[in-house]
């Protein structure tokens, strides 16, 4: 049989956050909110501004914004001016639990050595670049693929967010977004009946062997000890009540299915869901940028590393899901 995952490339996308075809500002409150993707019966990505980051979020703002979140799925905020701390105090009144770094180089060679965010930055700890072909950088090749962040916990993440530090340079730090509720509306009711029942194990070490067969085609044992699969159902209710796909490249078998067969039917769906017309990608323009990410109802990816690349210092601290969803399947 042919290799299942021949045809996977990292791809780019033309399209931006603000994108040349801005639409209007909506005025909600206080806040001023300017769509990304906008239509009678979907809406995906939005820019918002008018919160004072300076202090604590009252907790009306942050139910106001969780209601964004459960519209949008993608949040983003310029020039918050946060640092780790209030980065960690706002993620916090997202959820009662945020995700432990499993520092899996060590926490004594982490550049943050904070618990509770984890260094997704390509600057090692003597501010030199990632070296190319360290196994750091081999880690790291998996972010570009298209993911959503923690589907191999069996208590998966809900939110991430994402807080710039430094000054990106522009037109080379970008993150991309597919809205996975759209991508299942428009799918055959013939696949969608396919899907409906279909549950997915995913793992951290399918997705590094992906990106980098060599250096991850077998992963250290205290890597694998660290991180054992999960298992999800594929197709699930978003905040606002319509289907959505969990999907990701870490998904790396159907339960039941063989694997040839299984990465085929996971890469259709992952296509399916990043063609143009569901993608945005946002720019990194400034230090105190931030984006909010709902796992739940979106796929995203991050540039790949270069050896020109210049500094990337990005930060995220993951939600922990407390839904009715969160824990999973066992099997």
């Amino acid at each position: 049989m042919a290799n299942p995952l021949a045809h996977i490339d990292i791809r780019t996308y033309a399209n931006t956050c603000p994108r040349a075809d801005a639409l209007p500002a909506i005025q909600e409150g206080a806040l001023t909110v300017r769509p990304v993707f906008q239509s009678a019966d979907s809406s995906f990505g939005a820019e918002v501004s008018g919160i004072d980051w300076s202090n604590p979020i009252p907790a009306d703002v942050v139910a106001q914004l969780v209601a964004l979140q459960d519209r949008y799925a993608v949040l983003i905020f310029r020039q918050t001016g946060l640092d780790n701390a209030r980065h960690i105090a706002f993620s916090q009144q997202l959820g009662e639990k945020l995700e432990i770094n499993p520092f899996f180089y060590g926490r004594e060679n982490d550049r943050l050595g904070e618990p509770l965010l984890f260094d997704v930055a390509n600057i090692e700890l003597d501010g030199s670049l990632v070296k190319l072909d360290s196994r750091r950088w081999h880690h790291s090749l998996g972010n570009a693929l298209w993911h959503t962040d923690s589907t191999y916990h069996q208590q998966r993440s809900k939110y991430s967010i994402l807080l710039s530090h430094g000054n990106p340079v522009h037109g080379g730090s970008w993150t991309h977004f597919a809205d996975t509720r759209r991508a299942y509306a428009d799918l055959p009711e013939e696949k969608k009946a396919q899907l409906e029942d279909l549950i997915v194990e995913h793992d951290l070490w399918h997705s590094r062997k992906l990106a980098s067969p060599i250096v991850y085609g077998n992963p250290l044992p205290h890597e694998l000890a660290a991180k054992p699969p999960a298992f999800h159902r594929l197709v699930q209710p978003a905040p606002d009540g319509r289907k959505t796909l969990y999907l990701a490249a870490h998904a790396k078998q159907i339960v039941g299915w063989s694997f040839e067969d299984s990465q085929k039917l996971i890469w259709e769906l992952i296509d399916h869901c990043t063609q143009p017309q569901y993608v945005f990608s946002m720019e990194w323009l400034q230090g105190g940028d931030m984006v909010w990410w709902d796992n739940r109802q979106s796929m995203h990816r991050a540039n790949p590393y270069t050896e020109t690349m210049t500094a990337r210092d990005v930060r995220r601290s993951t939600i922990i899901d407390d839904g009715p969803w969160a824990h999973g399947v066992r099997v």
